[in-house]
């Protein structure tokens, strides 16, 4: 995973198979600009940065590189809250190392590679 804000922007708009002039439209700026961002020759000012943080469900701190968790700790507690089903899966994942790593590299993967991965499993599972 990429530690800097243009390699964030470029991995989070390929994750939603976004071009840039559709990401552009999205967030009010020209396709130049996103192109720009994307090769860190630019960086957006404060409102488009909230504006793609918004569209994208991350925080600030994790499309600037500053952090690997995408959303902010407050979110995270109300998704737990939300769904306490979360809390046995974690702590199954954490008592199986298979399953960590299982884990672990199903989060380098593209939404493609994982629906591939998750049919495989369901082949599996027979």
């Amino acid at each position: 995973m990429a530690d800097e804000f243009k390699d964030r922007l470029k991995y989070l708009r390929k994750e939603k198979n976004l071009y840039q002039k559709d990401l552009a439209k999205i967030i009010g700026v020209s396709d130049g600009a996103v192109g720009m961002y994307e090769i860190g020759k630019r960086m957006p000012d404060k409102e488009i940065l909230l504006v793609i943080a918004n569209y994208f469900n991350v925080s600030f701190d994790y499309l600037l590189g500053r952090s690997k968790e995408r959303q902010m700790a407050e979110e995270i507690i109300k998704d737990l809250a939300e769904k306490p089903e979360i809390i046995n899966l974690s702590r199954e994942i954490v008592s199986r190392d298979n399953l960590y790593q299982l884990l672990q590299k199903s989060l380098k993967m593209n939404p493609k590679e994982l629906n591939k991965l998750i049919k495989i499993i369901e082949i599996l599972e027979g």
